[in-house]
């Protein structure tokens, strides 16, 4: 009954009432919880998330293709990608919570597996998947665009935060800049780096990541924000 109220509320939370309840919870479900369970291979959310990541394409290129009418076959292509990358979809993930509603194995749950972006992204795509099963394609592209194709600067700011930044450097002319590898905690099979965006020696941002180069990009996303932030007072 817990689990049935779980789902329940995560189908008020995006908006869609699934037909076939079964389709959700395969969403839900990470191979970890299918192999802990012994559950067969083809009932955890691998599949749905190779059928939601199709749909996610086209609906992504057909937005592209109809509302840029001038750009070019190159930048649509680096636009969707800013738009459907790993970290665009997991934090669409966090938007919802969706880390909530996983069926992790135990092991995964304990080592950080609800907030893993690659775990989060996936199941993302798994959601969309069941609902392009269970209702067509025409729910399945309302939820993409309420919840993926919104808020499109931020998205484009986590795919090229580094490179962004890199630039606003130059242009600027604000001098030397480097990332600087603060800490590295926990074991090596959930690490925990933390790396500083540093201007000139004066310390801008910190950002947080499982690998290195997380860590790099979200200290990058919030140096943007925060050089913005000082240009505008």
């Amino acid at each position: 009954m817990e689990q049935m109220e779980k789902l329940k509320e995560l189908e008020k939370r995006i908006g869609y009432r699934f037909r076939e309840q079964g389709l959700l919870t395969q969403a839900l479900t990470h191979s970890s919880y299918a192999n802990e369970r012994r559950i067969r291979k083809v009932s955890d959310n691998e599949r749905l998330e190779f059928l939601g990541d199709a749909v996610l394409e086209l609906v992504s290129s057909e937005a592209i293709f109809t509302e840029h009418k001038e750009m070019p076959e190159g930048e649509m292509s680096k636009l969707r990608a800013s738009m459907v990358c790993e970290q665009s979809l997991a934090y669409c993930a966090r938007v919802i919570k969706l880390g909530e509603f996983l069926f992790l194995g135990k092991g995964e749950r304990a080592t950080g597996g609800a907030e893993r972006d690659s775990i989060l992204s996936d199941a993302l795509e798994a959601v969309i998947g069941a609902i392009y099963l269970d209702g067509g394609f025409t729910n399945a592209k309302e939820f993409i665009h309420r919840f993926v194709l919104n808020d499109l600067e931020t998205k484009k700011l986590f795919y090229d935060s580094k490179t962004i930044l890199q630039e606003m450097i130059q242009g600027r002319g604000k001098g030397s800049f480097a990332y600087k590898l603060v800490s590295e905690s926990g074991p090596d099979h959930n690490k925990t780096f933390v790396v500083q965006a540093v201007i000139d020696d004066t310390l801008i941002t910190e950002g947080m990541g499982k690998t290195k180069k997380a860590a790099e990009q979200a200290a990058a996303y919030q140096a943007i924000l925060e050089l913005r932030r000082r240009e505008a007072t």
